[in-house]
């Protein structure tokens, strides 16, 4: 299925503005839900990326994500969850996690309150890996309480999480731009997306010494032994902004594809 041959959702917009849902009002969200039901949520981390790579990387990323998303489709897109389960980088300066529950329960409660508010598609687009496990597990508590409850929309809601950094084309292209130096963490083709979204960043980039090469993570302070300077095998400094642009691109096409598929099942 295709954007093209099956449209789903509202369609394309020129002004951002028109689907950020913290800038509409309450009436025009009640407007909105008479035509579509689906809204968007990024969600990310706040935790350290190298010694050249922003703090917020991973909100960064997934609201870029989304809103390119949110633009393509029309669909709205809810204010960044900029927080997400990043206890193996509590070693590093500027971190701030939540505990698995913690976001477990965040994650259920914001959904719940979409539902409850006549939403039925939560369409997750996620920059950060810590967090999936933890989502999947919180879609699953607010399935089970969406019955419980008796919301009137408990029986069609649907939640789905997608990863930016792994759609299939995005993952291609950074294997074919880095090879093995990509890595695991304060990747380039994270980084890249950052340069191109923040110029300011490019002059934090400087070569670095070969990283560690990713292995088993138990606990902050086995990362911090570990990957001293937090990069898990990858080499950041090969990222480019215009790398960057093309990650957004290939990003949003195939999950704007990906958002109208998830839309048009039963």
């Amino acid at each position: 299925m295709s954007v093209e041959n099956e449209l789903v959702f509202p369609g394309p917009v020129k002004d951002l503005s028109s689907i950020r849902l913290d800038l509409r009002s309450w009436i025009e969200v009640e407007e909105y839900l008479q035509s579509c039901k689906a809204i968007i949520l990024p969600l990310g981390s706040t935790e350290q990326h190298g010694p050249t790579g922003a703090i917020g990387t991973d909100a960064i990323t997934a609201e870029a994500v989304a809103l390119e998303v949110g633009k393509r489709s029309g669909v709205f897109v809810t204010p960044t969850q900029a927080f997400g389960m990043a206890e193996h980088h509590l070693g590093f300066p500027g971190t701030m996690s939540l505990q698995p529950a913690t976001l477990m329960q965040l994650i259920h409660d914001l959904v719940l309150s979409l539902v409850q508010n006549g939403f039925e598609q939560i369409y997750v687009i996620n920059g950060h890996g810590g967090n999936i496990a933890t989502v999947k597990a919180a879609f699953a508590q607010a399935y089970s309480s969406a019955l419980s409850r008796k919301l009137s929309a408990s029986k069609r809601m649907k939640c789905k999480l997608v990863n930016w950094f792994m759609v299939p084309e995005v993952f291609r292209e950074a294997k074919n731009l880095y090879g093995e130096n990509e890595g695991q963490h304060a990747t380039p083709s994270e980084i890249a997306l950052t340069l191109y979204l923040e110029p300011s960043l490019i002059s934090k980039q400087r070569p670095l010494p070969a990283a560690n090469p990713a292995a088993s993570i138990h606990g902050y302070e086995d990362f911090r032994n570990r990957y001293p300077d937090g990069r898990m095998g990858s080499d950041p400094f090969l990222a480019k902004p215009a790398h960057g642009m093309k990650f957004l691109e290939q990003a949003a096409k195939a999950l704007t594809n990906d958002l109208s598929i998830f839309l048009g099942e039963s």
